[in-house]
Formats: C-alpha cells, structure tokens, sequence
C-alpha cells in the first residue's frame, strides 16, 4: 500500500524514500552530498553529510528517536508544522524510513551527530540490535543506511536498473546537492 508495488517499481519506491530524506536535509539547507552505492550482494547504501536522525530518547515511545523513527509510522521530523524539522519535505512524510525498514531483509541505520556514531540494526522491521553509541572519531557528520530487499516480499525481481534510479537522482540534481550513483554490479 505505501510503495504502490512489489515489483521493481516498489523496489525503486524504498530507494527513493530513503534519498528523499537526504533530499529533504539538503532543502533545509544541512546537506550538500548524496552517494548512492547498488552494492554487489544487492543491498543499498545510501550515506549523506546532513544532521543525521536523532538519538535521543523519544518522548512518546521511550525508545531511541533513531527506533522510533525506523519502527513507528508517522514518527519522522516532517510533521508539526512550524516546529518540525522541515519547511518541505518529499516522500512518505513520517513513513519513508519505517515502510522501508519493514520491507527489507535488513537494514543497518549509521548516524553521527556532535561527534558521536549511533548504529541501530534492523531485520524485516525488528530491531535485533539495540543502539549502540560510539565515538564517531573523525568521520563527518550525516547518516548511512544500509539495506537489502527482503524476497519474501519482492518474490518478481530483486534487481535494480541502474538507469532508473540514474534518470530519478538526474531529476534531483536541481536542488544544488552533489549526487552520486555508484553501482558495483556487473551488467
């Protein structure tokens, strides 16, 4: 229902939501690169130098902000008007992260924010890792996540074009940040 399909199409529709989030911290002006990698095992990863989610605790869960944004439908920072996190926004609004958690095999989430790396594991949408912190030493600031598509859901395809995905971040550049699509995949 979120993604429209399960075919290639809601394969693309996860990779979207998950670069619209950086799309949306270069809106607000905290980003300015964007790297895309169709690693060889399948998985994606899509790392950006913004804010990075937050880590602390939320205040309507209990859990990590970083669980709960990952686990909790409409718990993004895209809500709340004038006291959200974002002016404009694209994608799911609050959803993106948790559908795509969900409807992966599994997803690793990276941020670091004031120094510290925060890593959260993730399989089919279950935290199977609590958040660890650690010092995030002299890598930048921004947020990495790494995911792979689960077949159990995807049952028609498990492959990206690499053209598809090319021609959507070619409709991004617009917004001054620096996109990079890598693919380690041989065609």
């Amino acid at each position: 229902m979120y993604i429209g399909s399960t075919s290639q199409k809601g394969l693309h529709h996860l990779v979207f939501e998950v670069v619209d989030n950086s799309v949306d911290e270069s809106l607000a002006g905290h980003c300015s690169h964007i790297l895309i990698t169709l690693e060889e095992d399948g998985s994606i990863t899509v790392t950006d130098n913004g804010r990075g989610i937050p880590c602390s605790i939320h205040p309507s869960t209990g859990k990590s902000s970083l669980e709960t944004v990952l686990c909790v439908l409409h718990a993004g920072g895209k809500f709340g008007g004038e006291d959200s996190g974002y002016k404009v926004s694209g994608g799911l609004h609050g959803e993106g992260l948790s559908v795509v958690n969900a409807l992966r095999e599994n997803l690793e989430e990276q941020d670091v924010r004031d120094g510290t790396l925060h890593q959260m594991n993730f399989e089919r949408g279950i935290p199977v890792t609590d958040m660890v912190e650690s010092d995030g030493g002299d890598r930048p600031r921004g947020t990495k996540v790494i995911f792979k598509p689960d077949p159990q859901i995807f049952k028609t395809t498990l492959e990206y074009d690499f053209e598809k995905l090319a021609d959507r971040m070619d409709e991004l550049v617009s917004f001054n940040v620096y996109f990079a699509l890598l693919n380690y995949k041989c065609y």
